[in-house]
């Protein structure tokens, strides 16, 4: 398969301050595409910018700021855009949250705060988008998901239901696009060295940091297999090895992975120290 270039294309990337956002459009400008960031935090999208113009001074960036979980500034940033640049070849939804802790310690607010961020964030943004992707014809959309997207580990309450409901949708609006000549991707990063991953470290249960995270990458391998599986026409982009196994220990036997998980739980618990 000849490798796709991105010279010159438009790519959105919410989220794309920080994180695995930041290092995809690291990437793209490398590329030498037009990328657009848009996040909530005006000074961090300055930051980015600056820092993404330092490593290429003649790319082409742009920043807007808004948060993904109001329609109308979603709309507002996909509006700006287009107006700039024109309509994105490239939506790159990688703007997340995620907040880790025992069940009965998590307020109902933030179950509603991580949903309208990780899920309807990527709604919001697919659908303001879609009618331009649709209209011409063309476009890719890649919704970034987690390996707790198909895997439940201890601790994460409130984000794996909106990791499981972006990979539902993803599959879902993969099937209704392809026919229409658009593309969609998922992927599925491990535990990543993240902003994210810092503030979830200060209140993650003794188990979680014991049987339920995995080896902690970079957000640049995360980027670099990501666009390596855009290159390859996947659908389905796991990061490294050990989320490959564990996706396909889900996948391929089934409900066996409940009693691995229940021994991984229980096997944390009598290391546990006492309080």
């Amino acid at each position: 398969m000849a490798q796709e270039s991105y010279k010159d294309r438009v790519v959105l990337i919410t989220g794309g301050s920080t994180g695995i956002g930041f290092s995809l459009a690291k990437l793209f400008v490398q590329e030498g595409a037009r990328v657009w960031l848009v996040s909530r935090r005006k000074e961090m999208l300055a930051e980015a910018q600056k820092n993404l113009l330092a490593i290429s001074p003649n790319s082409n960036v742009g920043i807007f700021s808004a948060d993904v979980a109001d329609v109308g500034q979603v709309q507002a940033a996909v509006d700006h855009v287009i107006r700039e640049a024109g309509v994105p070849d490239l939506l790159i939804n990688a703007a997340g949250e995620s907040y880790s802790d025992y069940v009965q310690n998590i307020p109902i607010e933030t179950y509603h705060k991580i949903m309208d961020i990780n899920y309807f964030g990527t709604v919001h943004m697919t659908i303001a988008l879609l009618p331009h992707m649709l209209k011409r014809g063309s476009g890719h959309i890649v919704n970034v998901s987690s390996a707790a997207g198909f895997l439940a580990p201890f601790g994460y309450m409130d984000y794996v239901p909106t990791k499981y409901a972006v990979r539902g949708f993803s599959d879902a609006l993969r099937l209704e696009l392809k026919p229409l000549g658009l593309r969609v991707s998922v992927v599925f990063p491990p535990d990543t060295d993240t902003p994210g991953l810092t503030r979830e470290n200060r209140t993650k249960p003794y188990e979680t940091l014991a049987a339920f995270s995995s080896k902690v990458i970079s957000p640049d391998v995360v980027a670099k297999a990501t666009l390596k599986g855009l290159r390859h026409g996947q659908y389905i982009i796991l990061p490294n090895f050990e989320t490959s196994l564990y996706y396909k220990l889900v996948f391929l036997m089934g409900n066996a992975i409940y009693p691995i998980m229940d021994f991984m739980l229980a096997d944390a618990r009598k290391k546990k120290p006492s309080a």
